[in-house]
């Protein structure tokens, strides 16, 4: 059983930074894709950045494009997501989840994903 570990959120002031990172107990991240989704109360849940299995391919959305950047760290079988100039619309609680099979590809859409860990929160104060 697939389980995913979010951390590094937290409070920080409009344009600090935070660096989110996700784990796995027991998978191999290197070979799956992964996405980061967000989640403000009152909203659905949305995809914010992605990256494909083995090959690398990367997704921004475009309200964070520019500023957040998503990479992988094999050593440490983590897939970081880095968050600059933030802004309190960027204020949700944060997910990583992984798809059952391994793919090339990413995409934003929650129902392609079977596990998630649990989130993180991240508050960005104006």
């Amino acid at each position: 059983q697939v389980q995913l570990v979010e951390s590094g959120g937290g409070l920080v002031q409009s344009g600090g930074s935070l660096r989110l990172s996700c784990t796995a107990a027991g998978d191999d991240l290197h070979y799956y894709a992964i996405g980061w989704f967000r989640q403000a109360p009152g909203k659905e849940r949305e995809g914010v950045s992605c990256i494909s299995g083995s090959h690398d391919l990367i997704h921004y959305s475009d309200s964070v494009k520019g500023r957040f950047t998503i990479s992988r760290d094999n050593a440490k079988n983590t897939v970081d997501l880095e968050m600059n100039d933030l802004k309190p619309e960027d204020t949700a609680v944060y997910f990583c989840a992984q798809p059952h099979v391994m793919a090339r590809f990413c995409i934003f859409d929650v129902g392609h994903y079977d596990y998630w860990g649990k989130g993180t929160q991240v508050t960005v104060s104006s």
